[in-house]
């Protein structure tokens, strides 16, 4: 596709990235996903890769890698609609697995079950599923009773 940069996340991007994140349902400020926690993970050795309309400066699609100390974490990866299905999250997905390639770390993601156009991209770029597990968050800390 013509007129897209794929780059690195800068703190300047933030309220860009959010919009897309809000968007797509992907995340945002009410999940916890903030500059200082995109900053912090980057740090930590993740990376937030963004794809950009070179005409518009509109952030377009997302690649979030966080790292556990031991394997890559893919978060976020997703493209605005009216950008799908034009081989940009395939594209975002190939540049999180080179960097985890560059890391030495397995990557793993968690996809909804009912998206089955990312599963096959998935697949075919030979991530396979984790097996018979759970998924739980406690995302308000504040609500648990101890």
């Amino acid at each position: 596709m013509d007129n897209i940069i794929i780059r690195d996340y800068t703190n300047k991007d933030f309220d860009k990235l959010n919009i897309l994140w809000q968007v797509t349902n992907l995340g945002g400020e009410q999940r916890g996903d903030n500059a200082k926690i995109i900053s912090h993970s980057i740090e930590l050795g993740g990376k937030l890769i963004i794809i950009e309309n070179a005409l518009t400066n509109e952030i377009i699609g997302s690649s979030w890698m966080t790292f556990d100390g031991r394997r890559l974490h893919l978060h976020h990866i997703g493209v605005i609609p009216e950008y799908q299905n034009k081989g940009l999250g395939k594209l975002l997905t190939k540049e999180s697995l080179k960097f985890a390639k560059e890391k030495g770390y397995q990557i793993k993601l968690e996809v909804h079950q009912t998206n089955k156009k990312a599963i096959e991209i998935y697949k075919k770029l030979g991530f396979t599923f984790l097996g018979d597990y759970d998924i739980y968050i406690v995302r308000d800390l504040n609500s648990v009773n101890f």
